[in-house]
């Protein structure tokens, strides 16, 4: 299984860039044959469907851990760092649609806005949690800031899932379905990551052991289990 993942992870980088080139081939549509092709009103679907596949992402990113470690799949981990990267790449992409098409640029009128409108407040909120992560996304970032404090600061992610769906109720306004959805699949992720960290672990599989680890384990003597946390080796 780690084999195979980590071969499709250049096909999966790709998959996760469909999305911002079917909104670019949309948008060459609406500048030469195809008006009709973001709808009605351009700017309002391009802005709602970065918005929508920046809470996709971020869902994705967030369910890497519990999966990998419910189904015992360790190279999960492996596209943890690049799906999160893709949440950010598509908030910047919806941040910038508001921005510069919506309100092209003009910042009293986006100050006001912001000030205005709760949704709007969240929205940028939400866009700010996530710029350090981005920043912080590098292996020399966690050995710059130490394993403990990144991991503190990338705790960041849940408080950002749960102001960016409420942002997405909030512009909705009637249709709250599908971000009511969002949010009890972010309270679910949330639930689980506390549930580790106050209960225990939760596991459907146990994670199979490489041909390598298994030799160099059956090599060694028996020695006591560590116990979990940074020094015991867990997680």
């Amino acid at each position: 299984m780690s084999r195979v993942l980590t071969r499709i992870k250049p096909v999966v980088f790709l998959a996760c860039l469909v999305p911002a080139t079917l909104l670019a081939w949309n948008f060459w549509g609406v500048t030469h044959n195809r008006p009709e092709a973001l709808g009605a009103d351009p700017v309002r679907e391009a802005e709602i469907f970065t918005g929508l596949w920046t809470l996709r992402f971020l869902a994705i990113t967030l369910a890497v851990t519990p999966v990998r470690e419910l189904l015992g799949v360790g190279a999960l981990a492996k596209y943890r760092r690049m799906f999160g990267l893709f949440t950010f790449l598509y908030a910047c992409i919806h941040v910038s649609m508001w921005i510069g098409v919506d309100w092209y640029f003009d910042w009293r009128a986006m100050g006001g806005e912001i000030v205005k409108h709760k949704y709007v407040l969240l929205g940028m909120t939400t866009f700010v949690l996530l710029v350090p992560l981005a920043l912080t996304s590098t292996k020399g970032s966690v050995r710059r800031l130490g394993g403990a404090r990144w991991a503190r600061l990338h705790r960041l992610i849940y408080i950002a899932a749960i102001t960016g769906t409420v942002h997405y109720l909030w512009a909705v306004k009637k249709d709250t379905l599908f971000p009511l959805v969002y949010l009890l699949v972010f309270v679910v992720l949330l639930g689980f990551r506390l549930w580790e960290r106050y209960v225990g672990p939760l596991r459907l599989r146990a994670p199979r052991a490489t041909r390598g680890s298994a030799r160099r384990t059956a090599s060694l003597p028996s020695a006591p289990t560590p116990s979990s946390g940074p020094l015991g080796g867990a997680k």
